[in-house]
């Protein structure tokens, strides 16, 4: 055994660790569990298979991967399983469930999250790349996190729902509908209350693409236009902003509709 790999800690010999991989004290890390190298397990994690976790990942203290999830109907002899991709930090009692069959079967985390202490993610959950989930944040199951959205604490994400690409929410919103790319939402039911300008600036984008965005967002949330109207106006943006564009593909393919 690696010494990487604390004398304490329990390791399936099913499991697939590559001789980067370090293992903190009393963590235990079932069958059929991959990961990438250069990653780092702290002390009491439990890591169930089956799971593929990518390479230099760091997981805290006390967190649950790879766990059957909470559905009523799931069972440890499901075809189901957890991806996660590279670079992602995961603290201190993080909890991803795996998916069930009645959906894809795979809970997904993308690359370079930020996933704080206490946060919970559901079974058939796809997560992003470059996404910042704050303390306490739980999705429940089905939700889709676009890459670059940033969630406050204790944001609660009813199932289905999707959360856009570079959007954010304040600290204890409650998310019932579909909140689209670049917006800013907080309260409980969640309420729309502008974009993102600041995140959109850290992140490279011009005050010409921040207007566009601007626009699409009164388009959509103050110009009293039924969503007939919103999409045919986005439709004309889109011809000279994709981020426009962007947020009507968005509209097109939302399932659980938008807070207006």
């Amino acid at each position: 055994m690696s010494t990487r790999i604390h004398p304490t800690a329990i390791v399936d010999a099913g499991a697939r660790l590559h001789p980067t991989v370090e293992v903190g004290p009393y963590t235990v890390i079932g069958a059929d569990v991959e990961i990438g190298e250069n990653s780092w397990i702290g002390p009491h994690v439990v890591l169930r298979g089956p799971m593929k976790i990518g390479r230099d990942n760091r997981i805290f203290q006390f967190s649950s991967i790879g766990e059957i999830s909470q559905d009523k109907t799931a069972r440890y002899d499901d075809a189901t399983s957890v991806e996660i991709g590279d670079g992602n930090t995961i603290r201190e009692y993080v909890t991803i469930q795996r998916g069930t069959l009645k959906d894809t079967g795979v809970t997904r985390v993308g690359n370079d999250n930020w996933i704080m202490a206490n946060v919970h993610i559901a079974h058939d959950c796809v997560v992003g790349s470059h996404t910042i989930l704050a303390n306490g944040t739980t999705l429940a199951g089905h939700i889709t996190i676009e890459d670059y959205a940033g969630l406050g604490g204790y944001t609660l994400v009813h199932q289905f729902c999707r959360i856009g690409a570079h959007a954010f929410t304040g600290g204890g919103t409650v998310v019932l509908r579909d909140l689209p790319p670049f917006v800013i939402a907080e309260g409980q039911p969640a309420r729309p209350r502008g974009i993102n300008s600041e995140g959109l600036k850290r992140r490279g984008f011009t005050a010409e693409q921040i207007d566009q965005i601007k626009d699409a967002y009164k388009l959509i949330y103050m110009s009293g236009s039924i969503m007939a109207e919103v999409k045919e106006k986005l439709a004309e943006m889109a011809r000279s902003s994709e981020h426009a564009g962007a947020m009507l593909r968005f509209i097109e393919t939302s399932k659980r509709s938008l807070s207006r």
